[in-house]
């Protein structure tokens, strides 16, 4: 199932921030050789606060995570701001209340494989995308900012997601770092579902879920 967790979420699903975090320290710093800030066996930073939200992909009894993407609002604290700057100009037009960052994507490789072993990592990757647009719509977001290396651009097209390249920029690791948003609309949903062949809802809000003020307050109401 994919879920989002909130602040409010926080503490009865701390096992599943906890594995996040866990997850996240080996994909990033053990994998992918990023300067990332690693306490123990689990990678957080400074952004991981009230602000930030998880869309989580884990098993209908919580207890196993596949994969997750945190959300954070561009009007809060951002690494799209306060490390990736260079990568769109430090554009104030990216700054919004319903404009989240969506930063740390990863997903679990050796957990996919042992429970859905027909499921490779790119479709593992469109469903994660997938559910984050119908998250987006569910919360009330009008677009989503991601940073990420040029090699991405061939995911999101094979998720059938298209986006606004805001510029992109060396300096960052072995590749440059591109910029780019992704409208959160019924019509870009629409284009995934059928490049991906999925006709039903994959995301599932938590109880208690909080949209944004003015928007849907449940998924059903927002697909």
């Amino acid at each position: 199932m994919f879920t989002l967790l909130q602040n409010s979420d926080f503490a009865a699903h701390a096992h599943l921030l906890d594995a996040a975090f866990r997850l996240r320290k080996k994909v990033f710093a053990d994998q992918l050789g990023w300067d990332v800030p690693v306490t123990g066996d689990r990678e957080f930073d400074r952004y991981d606060d009230d602000a930030a939200q998880y869309l989580v992909w884990c098993s209908a009894d919580r207890q196993r995570l596949y994969g997750l993407v945190r959300l954070i609002p561009t009007s809060a604290p951002t690494l799209l701001f306060d490390v990736f700057g260079a990568t769109h100009g430090n554009d104030p037009a990216l700054v919004s209340d319903t404009t989240f960052e969506g930063t740390r994507m990863c997903l679990d490789d050796d957990r996919i494989a042992e429970d859905f072993p027909n499921l490779g990592a790119g479709a593992g990757f469109g469903l994660l995308l997938l559910a984050l647009c119908e998250a987006g719509l569910a919360l009330g977001i009008d677009r989503l900012v991601s940073n990420f290396e040029p090699a991405m651009a061939r995911i999101y097209k094979r998720a059938g997601l298209g986006y606004h390249l805001h510029g992109k920029a060396d300096g960052y690791g072995a590749r440059p770092v591109c910029c780019a948003s992704f409208d959160v609309t019924r019509s870009v949903l629409s284009d995934m579902r059928a490049k991906l062949g999925i006709d039903l809802p994959v995301f599932k809000s938590m109880p208690g879920f909080t949209p944004l003020p003015q928007a849907p307050r449940t998924i059903e109401a927002a697909l």
